[in-house]
């Protein structure tokens, strides 16, 4: 059964009901630059709504060292999701769970970005978009995904209500990530949306 995260959650009332419905996992986004983004304060509120066994996981991109020590020392975070040019020793210094997010486009080689990380628990694969990282609603051709990555894939990048069950029967992937895609505008979620993008995920991996 593929795995659902939804990231950019900003309210612990969608915190609660992604969980309710059945999401995996949530995410939280500690870049400034995103319209999703939260205060440590606003975190520990979302986490402390969530019921046992959701994880929660804390997205950056090209932080500080000391900026994700922070957050790490404020709250209950499972997963770094890192979203952009960190290195693999980076990463991995932290000492917790992490995925590392590659923005898909035609030349982009994901064997030899598997091979930079062994150690990441999966790829996410995202649409590049130049000036961006994530949270831009754009898919990217899923054809220039290869069959024989060696971790665990994370598709991401589009996806919504009306893609997500072709998308997983099509790519296979271990997990689906969603942020844009359930909203009723930026940061704040949809609870039809993202019932329709969970049971559509459950419905296309069986």
């Amino acid at each position: 059964m593929v795995r659902v995260k939804i990231c950019g959650i900003t309210r612990p009332e969608d915190g609660a009901e992604a969980a309710r419905l059945g999401a995996d996992a949530v995410g939280l986004v500690f870049y400034d630059k995103s319209p999703r983004n939260v205060s440590i304060e606003q975190a520990r509120a979302v986490i402390a709504a969530l019921p046992p066994f959701v994880s929660v996981v804390a997205l950056f991109v090209n932080p500080e060292r000391e900026w994700v020590e922070r957050v790490l020392a404020g709250c209950a975070i499972d997963v770094l999701q890192f979203h952009g040019e960190e290195s693999a020793e980076f990463c991995r210094a932290f000492h917790r769970p992490y995925l590392k997010a590659v923005r898909v486009k035609p030349g982009v080689d994901l064997l030899e970005w598997a091979r930079c990380y062994p150690d990441a628990r999966g790829l996410l694969t995202d649409a590049f978009v130049e000036g961006a990282h994530g949270g831009t609603g754009a898919t990217f051709d899923w054809t220039l995904l290869p069959d024989n990555l060696p971790l665990p894939l994370i598709l991401s990048g589009g996806l919504d209500e009306q893609n997500i069950i072709e998308a997983v029967r099509r790519v296979k992937p271990a997990a689906v990530d969603v942020s844009s895609g359930v909203e009723a505008s930026k940061g704040i979620k949809s609870a039809a949306r993202m019932a329709a993008f969970i049971s559509g995920a459950r419905h296309g991996s069986v």
